[in-house]
């Protein structure tokens, strides 16, 4: 397979054919900008001007929680508070229309997610591009193990550009990845389902013990924090 500037990180998301290849591709992408947050983009004005204007949301504090230090992540909030404190109490008389809607805005916005789409969006280009011009990538396509239902519908969305000819093809192989798993997922919740019956202690709970976490993850496109035994009935 052919490989540039633009196809590699694509064939690296795509090699491991593990879950959702367009998860994979976004968690790439949040690793290498939680990263760049908290290091080299420290000293950068225009960064910093950018990331106090916009904020993140709560999944992507965490991620540059735990990705910088505790002094970097610091200094981060120190103009981001500041910043907000200017927008939502102000020390001239402003409208408090103007301010709920900074609030709003607050809640709204990630500097972390605007980067992202903008990224994926580049990627899916050169996914869709891959897919078009090389054999061995269609087949690297084909054995991913599943797509999840957000991605599914981000990636048929793009696909929309594509000509008729590539598109139906394309289509029916991604709803596949999609539609198969899903009801592998279905007949797995509803075994789960079923070994709480009485009359099934002590059977085989098959493939069935995390399809809860497999459903949410794949309903979502992030797996759940909180966990739970199998075997355990709620309370």
């Amino acid at each position: 397979m052919r490989e540039d500037i633009c196809s590699i990180p694509v064939n690296e998301v795509f090699e491991p054919k593990e879950g959702c290849p367009f998860c994979r591709m976004r968690d790439m992408l949040e690793d290498r900008m939680a990263t760049y947050i908290t290091g080299a983009a420290m000293m950068e004005p225009d960064v910093r001007i950018e990331t106090n204007r916009l904020g993140f949301c709560t999944e992507h504090f965490n991620q540059i929680l735990a990705r910088g230090s505790r002094l970097s992540v610091a200094l981060i909030l120190e103009s981001l508070l500041a910043e907000v404190k200017g927008q939502v109490f102000p020390e001239s008389k402003t409208p408090l229309k103007k301010i709920t809607a900074a609030v709003h805005s607050r809640q709204e916005n990630c500097f972390v997610c605007q980067n992202i789409q903008q990224n994926m969006r580049h990627l899916l280009d050169s996914t869709l591009n891959l897919w078009q011009t090389e054999e061995e990538f269609r087949q690297l396509y084909a054995a991913q193990p599943y797509i999840c239902l957000p991605h599914y519908g981000l990636v048929m969305e793009a696909a929309q550009k594509m000509p008729k000819k590539n598109f139906v093809p394309f289509e029916a192989q991604t709803t596949r990845l999609s539609k198969a798993y899903l009801e592998e997922l279905n007949g797995d919740v509803t075994h789960f389902c079923r070994m709480f019956d009485y009359r099934n202690a002590g059977g085989d709970w098959g493939n069935s013990k995390d399809a809860i976490e497999r459903a949410i993850q794949w309903l979502t496109a992030r797996p759940p924090v909180a966990q739970q035994n199998a075997g355990e009935k709620n309370r």
